[in-house]
């Protein structure tokens, strides 16, 4: 069961983030899903807010492309290492456009329930990513232009 649950949870990043295919949406994650990780302003925390999340990456980040590091499943829970790259092209949660691509690690947690992703939580590397960005400002160093 747990080599499915893998693969199942796999689906996410590797067809519906790199991809595109917000379809699989519905076939992969549990109507009565929670996103316990750190939703964008005015994204619920349901399987619509969740397309919606896929849909505002996407556009702000044309090129994004996620790694499968590591992957670890024990009963319903599935943990997955993820490197994402990506170049900022479009607007993101009021951020303009940087023109800048960064590259960021993050833990995803899954919980499966009747064989869909039922529940997610999410640690990543938000500093570091708005940092390559040239949002936020390195320790010692100006302000990227």
């Amino acid at each position: 069961m747990s080599e499915e649950l893998k693969e199942l949870a796999a689906r996410m990043p590797l067809e519906v983030f790199n991809q595109g295919r917000i379809e699989i949406i519905d076939e992969v994650v549990h109507p009565d899903f929670v996103d316990h990780g750190t939703p964008l302003p005015g994204i619920s925390p349901d399987r619509e807010g969740l397309k919606a999340m896929v849909t505002a990456m996407r556009q702000a980040f044309p090129d994004l492309h996620n790694t499968l590091k590591h992957v670890v499943a024990e009963g319903d829970v599935v943990a997955q290492h993820v490197t994402t790259t990506g170049t900022m092209l479009g607007e993101m949660a009021g951020m303009p456009p940087s023109g800048k691509q960064a590259t960021w690690d993050a833990v995803h947690i899954v919980r499966f329930q009747d064989g869909k992703v039922a529940e997610h939580w999410v640690v990543m590397d938000q500093l570091g990513m708005l940092q390559q960005l040239g949002f936020v400002q390195v320790p010692g160093q100006p302000l990227p232009a």
